[in-house]
C-alpha cells in the first residue's frame, strides 16, 4: 500500500540531499542525478561536494553544518531561489561507539547535535516552503539502531529512535497537506560511520545497493524504507519481543 505520492520519475524534479558528501546521501544524489533530476547537495565537507559537483555536472554543492542553524536557513534560502523543491533528504549523519560504563556528555551531545537537532534546522527552515507550495517530500534517514536499545550505541541509537518518532509524527501532519514523509531505516552499510566498527557486520551492503533500495522505496511510496531487509525483517522480529527476551537474545548475539 502506497502511503505516499509515488515518486518514479525524476526527470526535471529539484532535490536538496543534507549529509551527501560520502556514504549513503552521495550515493542516493548520484542516483537522482543520473536518472534526470536537478541536484543540490550539502555536507561539512566541502572538498567531497566540490568533487561531487565536478563529477556530476549541473549539480550544486552548498557546504554547511547541520548543527549551525544559520548556514542552514543560508543553503535553504539558496536553493529555493531556483524554485520549488520535490524533495528535501536529510542523511546527515555521526556516529561513535559508546557505552555507560564509558559515559561522555559531550560526545552524546555532539550526537543530538547533527543526528537530531541537525533534522530540525532543516525542518525549520524547509517546512513553511513546502507548505506554501502544497507538494514536496520529506525524507529523514534514521537506523534500525532506533528500534530498540543496543549495545555500543548509547549516543547514536536515541537520536535515530527520535528520528523515526519525528518522521511518523510528520506524516500525521503533513500527509493531508500533500507532502510526503518517510523514514529510511539502513542496517549495516558500508560507510565512513561504520568503518570503524570492531565487530563483523552482518548482511553488510554498498552505499550504491542502499541508494537503490531507497530509489525503490520513494516509487513505491513507502513511509518506513528499511534495507536489506533480509536483516532489517530480523530486526523488527526482534523488536517486538518483550524486554526480558529481548535483551537475553541481543546479549547471546553480540556477547556482551
Amino acid at each position: 500500500m502506497a502511503l505516499n505520492p509515488q515518486l518514479a520519475d525524476w526527470r526535471g524534479r529539484r532535490v536538496w540531499l543534507v549529509g551527501a558528501s560520502s556514504g549513503i546521501g552521495r550515493a542516493t544524489a548520484s542516483a537522482l542525478h543520473g536518472r534526470g533530476a536537478a541536484v543540490f547537495v550539502s555536507a561539512r565537507n566541502t572538498c567531497e561536494l566540490e568533487a561531487f559537483a565536478a563529477a556530476h555536472p549541473g549539480s550544486v554543492a552548498l557546504g554547511l553544518d547541520v548543527a549551525d542553524p544559520d548556514a542552514v536557513g543560508l543553503a535553504a534560502a539558496t536553493v529555493l531561489q531556483g524554485g520549488e523543491l520535490d524533495l528535501v533528504l536529510f542523511c546527515a549523519g555521526y556516529y561513535r561507539e559508546l557505552r555507560a560504563t564509558a559515559f561522555d556528555l559531550a560526545e552524546i551531545k555532539r550526537h543530538q547535535q547533527v543526528n537530531y537537532v541537525g533534522a530540525l534546522h532543516l525542518l525549520d527552515a524547509m517546512l513553511p516552503a513546502l507548505l506554501r507550495q502544497g507538494h514536496g517530500h520529506l525524507s529523514l534517514v534514521a537506523s534500525v539502531a532506533g528500534y530498540r536499545g543496543l549495545p555500543r550505541s548509547l549516543a547514536y541509537g536515541p537520536t535515530k529512535a527520535a528520528l523515526i518518532n519525528l518522521a511518523e509524527t510528520l506524516y500525521l501532519d503533513l500527509h493531508e497537506r500533500g507532502i510526503g514523509v518517510s523514514v529510511i531505516s539502513p542496517g549495516f552499510v558500508a560507510t565512513p560511520l561504520t568503518a570503524s566498527n570492531p565487530f563483523p557486520m552482518p548482511a553488510l551492503i554498498t552505499p550504491d545497493e542502499a541508494a537503490r533500495a531507497i530509489l525503490r522505496g520513494w516509487a513505491a511510496g513507502r513511509f518506513e524504507i528499511h534495507f536489506p531487509r533480509r536483516f532489517t525483517l530480523a530486526m523488527k522480529l526482534l523488536a517486538l519481543l518483550p524486554f526480558g527476551a529481548y535483551q537475553a537474545v541481543v546479549r547471546r548475539i553480540t556477547g556482551l
